[in-house]
């Protein structure tokens, strides 16, 4: 297996610049604005069976994503707090959308279902891995382990992890091809898993 630097204490510049306690700054601000509104408007897509609100609420989801996590780095205001409470919004977030998904195209529940165990369960874990190290968020897990990094929050990684299931159901592309999708995402976070699970957190 390939080395990580886990064996040694992380450069301080690597670790978390703010404090470990809720905080009310401008990236938590975003965060739960976002969430209350994807989520409002996923709910009302599932009520009104409605394409329009369920795009809506994919893109509040989406857009809040990247404006949260930027704003955190442009104003030093990266916080372990912070990114854990953006982990669990992005699954009430996903969790709602997804649902309003499988509404207007119930053929699609098979799909809907892997993505839903993918997101929820196994990436969930994996995303609060991060707390075993001294870091401020999984974004800079690359410090602890170059490829799960890169197979799971290197950007464009990020980008099909959030994107996939909205791009399997809404296209008109076969089911069976997003259920081959899904499954494959599960793989790539079941072997990460078993990576991270075996690697000793880093010297304090």
């Amino acid at each position: 297996m390939r080395m990580s630097r886990t064996d040694q204490a992380l450069d301080p510049g690597l670790l978390e610049s703010g404090s470990d306690g809720a905080r009310l700054n401008v990236p938590n601000v975003i965060t739960a604005v976002r969430t209350i509104v994807a989520v409002s408007f996923g709910v009302a897509a599932i009520v009104e069976v409605s394409v329009k609100f369920a795009v809506i609420a994919y893109l509040v989801y989406w857009i809040g994503d990247i404006l949260d996590g930027l704003s955190a780095r442009l104003l030093g205001e990266e916080t372990r707090f912070g990114a854990v409470f953006d982990i669990v919004s992005d699954r009430a977030c996903f969790a709602v959308c997804a649902t309003a998904l499988m509404t207007i195209r119930p053929d699609a529940a098979i799909p809907v279902t892997v993505f839903l165990l993918h997101f929820l369960v196994l990436d969930c874990q994996l995303s609060l891995a991060f707390l075993r190290w001294p870091i401020v968020s999984p974004n800079y897990f690359y410090v602890v382990h170059p490829g799960v990094y890169r197979w799971n929050w290197w950007p464009p990684a990020k980008v099909v992890n959030t994107t996939a299931l909205a791009v399997a159901v809404l296209l008109p592309i076969p089911i069976w091809v997003g259920v081959v999708i899904g499954l494959a995402a599960m793989v790539v976070k079941a072997v990460s898993l078993v990576v991270v699970s075996r690697l000793r957190p880093a010297l304090r």
